[in-house]
Formats: structure tokens, C-alpha cells, sequence
């Protein structure tokens, strides 16, 4: 049959992958946009246009897809089924409907729990304990079209939002390739969502990234872990800005010092009193510096009677 797909980001490669490798034709991928990179702010081609060029696929990249040449420059790839991931632009009614087979959406969450931009870092923000792979039937709505099929995966107190970002990658390609012959046979009765049980996860912020050491270690572990990749926790050092890569729960609960001081540092990390509990810092970036583990930091910085969230004139 002959599919289209729609996806811009890397987490969009791994399903593109699974329709080239399928029976099936790959007629065009649809795709944002080149967008300045670098230094030299040169157009670069996202990672599912490069996948599309290695493969010799068609490549659409319109700013918009309500256009009258939009939408005939799609009816002439005469697409049965159109399966979209991550692609960036919102798909109206006329692209709806469009594909004799509709238009498939691989969300990175189970539906109805967090739809919108940034599902898997507020799952993490929010402290569940599982998360997933929704297939569904796209509708005019924003994430809420009837489910298909589901995938579930748990979330560690390890799990960053950049590990469970590849690790639901793959999981939405197994998915897809399970279930994509029952798709395009029309054996998969749609589920509606339930309503009742909806949530919505906003785009993530630079200004959320800011560490109140007043709440409690394991919110913080949560933000730390949400906001790797990007815009990553941070927190005053000084006149400086210490970015928080990794850290752990030491103690949940209690009071142990001062929010933001510094209890221990050493080789296993540096110890720092929250609101109730002590979260350890694993993995830390001073401005113009690379990532390094806490225990290197902690060896190259003085320490002692440190308050971290507190300028340097505090």
C-alpha cells in the first residue's frame, strides 16, 4: 500500500526505519523545514529528511499544510495511509482526510495521561511510575483521537527524559510494525479515550529549570531527570550558574541542613539539603565547562560552608 509519513525530530527516525523496511511503498515523508545549526547558522536538514535522502524518498517540507497547493501536492501521492510522528505542524481536517485509510499518530505517552508538546518529561516532572506508546487514529483535536493499540514501559528514579525519549523511540517502532498490517486491513477496532482521565503536558520552559533547594529531594530528583536533555536544572553557585545533569535521592524526607547547603562532597558526589530530604549531585557543567561527574567537581571547587541557590552577594 502506499503510506506517507510525517515526522521531523530523531525520535520520528526509528518509525520511518520500520515503514521503509515494511512491504509497503513509502510514497513521500513530510518534514519541517530546514533549520539553521551551528556556528555558521547554515540551513541543516533534520534527522528524518537526512533518512529520507539515504533511502531516495520524495521530500515535502511545506511552512504550512492548509494551502489549496498543499493539500493537491498530497492528494497526488495518493496515499492510503499516512502515519505521523513528531512532525511539528498541526494537520487539518482537509489533511485528515485525505489518506483512504486516515492518518495514525504515535504518541509518546498512554493516552489519555499527557497529551500535547512535552509528554514524556512532564510524566517524569509528575512521578509516574509507567509510561508508553499510544497508536491512534488522528482526529481535528489535539491528542484525541480513538487508540489503537498501547505500549507500556516503566520509569526508574534513573530515568532521564533523554533515556526515556530513545527508549520509547523504539518501543513506538515495534508498535508500529506489530500492528501496521492490522491497520491497513481495518482489523483494529478504534478505542475512544476517556475524557475523565485527560491531562495536559505544556511545553517545557527555560525558566522552569531553576532548583527551589525548599522542596523536597525526591520533586527535585524529578525536575533534574525531567530537564535532561534540555533546558537542563540548574541552580546559583556562587556568581555562577551550576547546571544539574544527574543526581539521586540520599534521603527522602527529614531536615538536614539549610536548603541548598552543602552537607558532604567527595568521590561519590556532593550531598545537599533540600526542604525535606538530601538529593546528591552525580553529574554537574559550570558555564564554559563539559559535563563531569560531582566527585571532579567537588575535587576542583571549595566547598566547604557553600549554599548552593544563593548568589554571591546573598
Amino acid at each position: 500500500m502506499r503510506l506517507v509519513f510525517a515526522g521531523t525530530p530523531e525520535f520520528s527516525v526509528p518509525p520511518l526505519q520500520t515503514l521503509i523496511d515494511s512491504d509497503h511503498e513509502v510514497v513521500a515523508v513530510y518534514t519541517q523545514p530546514d533549520r539553521p545549526a551551528g556556528r555558521g547558522r547554515r540551513l541543516q536538514a533534520g534527522p528524518v529528511k537526512a533518512l529520507a535522502l539515504d533511502h531516495g524518498l520524495p521530500v515535502e517540507q511545506p511552512t504550512r499544510l492548509k494551502p489549496p497547493a498543499a493539500l493537491d501536492r498530497l492528494r497526488d501521492y495518493a496515499p492510503e495511509l499516512m502515519v505521523v510522528v513528531a512532525y511539528g505542524l498541526l494537520l487539518p481536517r482537509a489533511v485528515l482526510d485525505i489518506p483512504t485509510r486516515g492518518c495514525v499518530n504515535i504518541h509518546a505517552s498512554l493516552l489519555p495521561r499527557w497529551r500535547g508538546a512535552a509528554p514524556i518529561q512532564r510524566a517524569i516532572e509528575a512521578g509516574d511510575t509507567e509510561t508508553g506508546i499510544t497508536l491512534m487514529q488522528m482526529d481535528a483535536g489535539l491528542d484525541t483521537g480513538p487508540m489503537l493499540a498501547r505500549a507500556t514501559t516503566p520509569i526508574s528514579d534513573t530515568d532521564t527524559a533523554a533515556d526515556l525519549h530513545d527508549r520509547l523511540a523504539g518501543l513506538g517502532a515495534r508498535l508500529l510494525g506489530e500492528q501496521l498490517e492490522a491497520i491497513l486491513a481495518g482489523r483494529i477496532q478504534p478505542q475512544p479515550q476517556d475524557e475523565a482521565g485527560a491531562s495536559y503536558a505544556t511545553k517545557l520552559h527555560k525558566s522552569e529549570a531553576s532548583i527551589d533547594w525548599n522542596r523536597p529531594a525526591p520533586r527535585l530528583l524529578r525536575q533534574v531527570n525531567a530537564f535532561n536533555p534540555w533546558p537542563v536544572a540548574q541552580t546559583a553557585f556562587g556568581d555562577r550558574t551550576l547546571r544539574i545533569w544527574r543526581a539521586a535521592c540520599l534521603q527522602t524526607d527529614g531536615r538536614h541542613g539549610d536548603p541548598g547547603s552543602i552537607l558532604a562532597a567527595g568521590r561519590d558526589g556532593v550531598d545537599v539539603a533540600c526542604g525535606a530530604g538530601v538529593l546528591r549531585l552525580l553529574e554537574v557543567q559550570l558555564p564554559g565547562g563539559r559535563r563531569i561527574p560531582a566527585g571532579d567537581f567537588s575535587h576542583a571547587q571549595a566547598l566547604d560552608g557553600v549554599c548552593l541557590g544563593q548568589a554571591a552577594d546573598a
